[in-house]
């Protein structure tokens, strides 16, 4: 992990003391932060996955009904990548600010289970999982494990055990609305919590962009660390246009030189 520049220290400082006094943390995840373990975003001008497809044309509810296969052929290469990829240090980063009890819960806008793999609990996963999979005509849902190796390997169509159904995975398509559980209980953790880190989000998708804002107007601290600048960035205590992987283990690290030795 590379030492903090002089560019960066005292917000870095700053941010590991606020971290420090919480009790009832949040983190807020989004795309920037799995996309040093190689998965693409979605928004990016050039890399983005949106800069080479319409998204309606390919992973909306209503071409998913129409014309599944597509889907499934855009959907393969990124599965691919989804599913091989690994935690990076700032999952890594998250999972050891929970451990020490300053975060409670994780919200992410990812489906990619890095956060679990890294070892984080409590993770709502606020647009859906690939951990599961759902008839569209009985909708019978089962785990996706069984399913993943012939659709990657072969292409091959999930199809349901109890009528032959496609089976689609269980990610939020545009026009779909989000799980409610997993939803409910994001709001509630916003709104009760004492502090709300966004990680690798640029707050740009609805409805979730409106959490931070939620627990900003309830009095919790916000630190923004994200490439792209954010609307709320005027009203967070600390702000970061860095790399979420490098920042977070550097405030890590911080925690640790302020956390007296027991």
């Amino acid at each position: 992990m590379p030492p903090p520049t002089p560019k960066t220290l005292s917000p870095i400082q700053s941010a590991a003391e606020i971290i420090r006094k919480s009790k009832r943390g949040v983190v807020l995840s989004g795309a920037g932060i799995s996309t040093p373990s190689g998965i693409p975003d979605f928004r990016s001008p050039h890399s983005g996955l949106w800069s080479k497809v319409e998204p309606l044309e390919v992973a909306s509810a209503l071409s998913f009904r129409y014309d599944p296969l597509r889907f499934f052929e855009w959907l393969r290469p990124l599965a691919r990548q989804i599913l091989t990829a690994e935690p990076n240090a700032a999952h890594l980063a998250v999972s050891r600010l929970q451990q020490m009890g300053f975060i409670q819960t994780i919200v992410t806008q990812n489906i990619d289970g890095l956060h679990q793999k890294a070892g984080s609990k409590n993770v709502l996963e606020v647009h859906g999982t690939f951990g599961t999979m759902t008839c569209v005509k009985c909708y019978t849902k089962v785990s996706s494990q069984p399913y993943l190796r012939p659709y990657l390997e072969q292409g091959m169509i999930p199809r349901c055990p109890s009528c032959g159904g496609i089976l689609k995975p269980d990610v939020i398509l545009f026009g779909e609305q989000m799980p409610y559980q997993p939803w409910r209980q994001a709001q509630k953790a916003s709104q009760h919590c004492d502090l709300m880190i966004v990680a690798g989000s640029s707050l740009e998708v609805l409805p979730v962009a409106r959490l931070p804002m939620q627990a900003v107007e309830r009095g919790a601290h916000l630190i923004i660390i994200n490439h792209t600048p954010t609307y709320l960035d005027v009203r967070a205590d600390v702000v970061f246009s860095d790399d979420v992987a490098v920042i977070l283990p550097q405030i890590v690290a911080e925690i640790l030189r302020q956390t007296p030795a027991e």
